[in-house]
């Protein structure tokens, strides 16, 4: 199936590999279907990913692995808010953290308040709400980007 995108422009994708949002996405609720883009061939620990939707070509969300970010990281959700994605396990769970990245690359944030979470199973996902008071909507990550850079220097 090709699809049009603002970014990465005609792509071809598989029908395997659409997730369906039931419930959308915050501020995009009305667009249900999307599909991952790695930036690379080689998809390292902190390589960011892309949430591209199928039905809108301009909207395409920066993601990152949330153990990247916190290697704590475990968000309490409400399990309701789960259970449209089916028998969840820890080899078909995925979670990712919508980044904003502004003009001003120091201000790049990922957002641990409400992490994508996906069973790859079911290519069924959902945004959810973490119950962590600790954990923020904007969560500065410019220092994590800027320790890999050097690292590969």
């Amino acid at each position: 199936m090709l699809i049009n995108t603002k970014h990465f422009g005609q792509i071809d994708i598989t029908e395997d590999k659409i997730v369906e949002f039931d419930a959308g996405l915050f501020g995009f609720e009305e667009l249900k279907q999307y599909t991952i883009i790695h930036d690379v061939e080689d998809v390292e620990e902190g390589a960011v990913f892309w949430l591209q939707s199928i039905e809108e070509p301009s909207l395409a969300l920066p993601m990152i692995n949330p153990l990247v970010v916190k290697k704590d990281y475990q968000p309490s959700v409400n399990e309701g808010t789960l259970k449209s994605l089916g028998n969840l396990t820890k080899d078909n769970i995925v979670m990712y953290l919508v980044m904003t990245v502004p003009a001003d690359l120091t201000k790049m944030t990922a957002n641990l308040k409400a992490p994508i979470v996906i069973n790859m199973d079911s290519r069924k996902g959902v945004q959810a709400v973490a119950d962590n008071a600790d954990y923020i909507v904007k969560y500065n990550v410019y220092d994590l980007f800027s320790g890999i850079e050097s690292e590969g220097k």
